[in-house]
């Protein structure tokens, strides 16, 4: 019997390669009939791998034919650059110190008037330049001198408490619905009474044959199903906050990518990386540097898992969003190129901004979208979100809609998830419950979108006390994880160290007298 590790495959990466051509405007319809003449299959639709390997002339045409795509150049890369400068130069409203939070781009609708800077308690600001010339890859970013200022923000201990729960909450919320359609996570909760969603998801009542017709997530549902929930099991969506904490507190805020790689051989079991990820990973274990780990036979790369890695960054920077969205940036290229990169910016803003206090959702969002370019297919897609929740009351409306849209891209896409994730906490105005249920029911990536809707609204909530107990009790106050050290730790916790990387974000400064 062979292994069939998930995610690696050549002969299943070029049916993702194939689809990431046509999103980016390629014209691969040669490679595509060469692939499918010689017995090539599609990807699979949920599945990280076929049921079977290819043979072996025809893994080696999909390597080749991987390479041959790679050589093409996609028509959006002007639209939509990697590169930091590149980034910084195509946002006409990246964040100025003081400016935040920035009106709306043009073509965004506001939300409630901004306050100005100087009723702008926090410094929401940028301290990185703006002269357009990229650093060398592998240059230390100069240490944040802001961190007195960031860590004297009243309540942020606080906040990043809410932070912490409300992350794990909406991302158990989504596990038992992973990878299902929008039809089967509807009829589920339909036959438990609990839709439109407002509680955790049950098999307790729903008929056989509709659950043998939609079965839970095999991974999850043993852990995650409200009648099994004993603490957060683990999940990659918090594996990588935790990445993140080790890894300033072992680099500082001027680590670099290179030391994001360091740090994941050292940390990551390579079982617990997946999709982008995963294909880095083996790219580092070939001798790939970055910012090859993140290109090379690697069709995932516009993917979810650099918006994942988000949330401490823009925790660790409150009211400082183009900070936030600069260093993220360092932590997603080793992975994620273009829309892949933009949706963790604009997930670092987005919570540095909620972080500071005076912002509420909207402005937040709005603050989020200052630092992606705006013609990118990202930021079309976070404004296509907004504006279809402002202009339907029923959420079920507003998410048939983005699956019109967005329905051809994979599930785990950046793009359809950044439409869903800011329609749904559009649409629950700054509600807790209502962000994280709507962000789940929407479909597509259910637990990192409950993921980082929980962490938003927790931030805006402002305190544990103020979620939901429903939400928090299940959680026990632990959480497993294959990260070293953490398995077992408490979210009180993980707020204080995190809250301590604001006063102390230079490694040497905790222990300097």
């Amino acid at each position: 019997m062979s292994v069939r590790l998930t995610w690696v495959q050549p002969e299943d990466l070029i049916g993702h390669e194939l689809r990431q051509a046509a999103e980016d405007g390629r014209n691969a319809s040669a490679v595509e009939a060469r692939w499918f003449a010689a017995g090539g299959a599609p990807a699979p639709v949920a599945a990280g791998a076929s049921a079977s390997p290819a043979p072996p002339h025809l893994r080696a045409l999909a390597e080749r034919l991987l390479d041959e795509l790679a050589a093409q150049p996609s028509p959006l890369v002007l639209a939509e650059p990697t590169s930091l400068a590149l980034i910084k130069r195509a946002c006409p409203h990246w964040p100025e110190p003081s400016s935040a939070p920035s009106p709306a781009p043009p073509g965004t609708a506001p939300g409630p008037a901004a306050p100005s800077a100087a009723h702008t308690p926090g410094p929401l600001r940028q301290r990185a330049t703006r002269s357009g010339k990229a650093p060398r890859p592998d240059a230390r970013a100069t240490p944040d001198q802001g961190a007195t200022d960031r860590a004297a923000i009243p309540g942020l201990g606080e906040r990043l408490h809410a932070a912490w729960l409300g992350r794990a909450a909406g991302c158990l919320l989504g596990k038992p619905v992973e990878k299902l359609p929008l039809p089967a996570i509807r009829a589920l909760a339909r036959a438990t009474g609990n839709w439109p969603l407002t509680t955790w998801f049950t098999a307790k009542g729903v008929p056989p044959a509709l659950a043998a017709a939609h079965p839970w997530n095999r991974r999850s549902a043993a852990t995650s199903l409200a009648e099994n929930i004993d603490g957060m099991p683990e999940d990659d969506d918090l594996d990588h906050a935790l990445l993140a904490l080790l890894l300033l507190k072992r680099y500082g805020p001027g680590f670099t990518t290179a030391d994001v790689a360091r740090l994941w051989l050292d940390e990551l079991p390579a079982g617990r990386a997946f999709t982008a990820e995963r294909v880095a990973y083996r790219n580092l274990l070939s001798g790939l540097e970055p910012p090859l780990t993140a290109t090379h036979r690697n069709p995932f790369r516009e993917w979810i898992g650099a918006r994942i890695r988000a949330d401490v960054h823009g925790w660790t920077h409150p009211g400082d969003p183009a900070a936030a969205a600069e260093q993220v940036h360092r932590d997603a290229t080793l992975t994620h190129t273009a829309n892949g990169v933009y949706a963790a910016m604009f997930t670092a803003a987005v919570l540095a901004a909620a972080a500071s206090g005076s912002c509420d959702v909207h402005q937040s969002l709005a603050t989020g979208l200052t630092v992606v370019p705006p013609d990118s297919r990202l930021a079309r897609a976070v404004r296509f979100g907004i504006a279809t929740a402002r202009a339907h009351a029923d959420f079920d409306t507003v998410t048939d809609r983005l699956h019109t849209a967005y329905g051809a891209y994979h599930w785990v896409h950046a793009v359809p998830n950044a439409a869903l994730l800011s329609a749904a906490l559009t649409h629950a105005d700054g509600d807790f419950t209502l962000s994280i249920c709507r962000a789940v029911s929407g479909g597509w990536d259910t637990d990192s979108n409950g993921a980082t809707a929980g962490s938003v609204a927790g931030l805006l909530a402002g305190h544990p006390d103020r979620i939901r107990e429903r939400w928090t009790s299940p959680l026990k106050n632990r959480l497993a994880t294959s990260v070293r050290s953490f398995d077992g730790t408490g979210f009180d916790t993980l707020a204080a160290l995190t809250h301590d990387l604001v006063h102390h974000p230079d490694p040497q400064e905790a222990h300097r007298p």
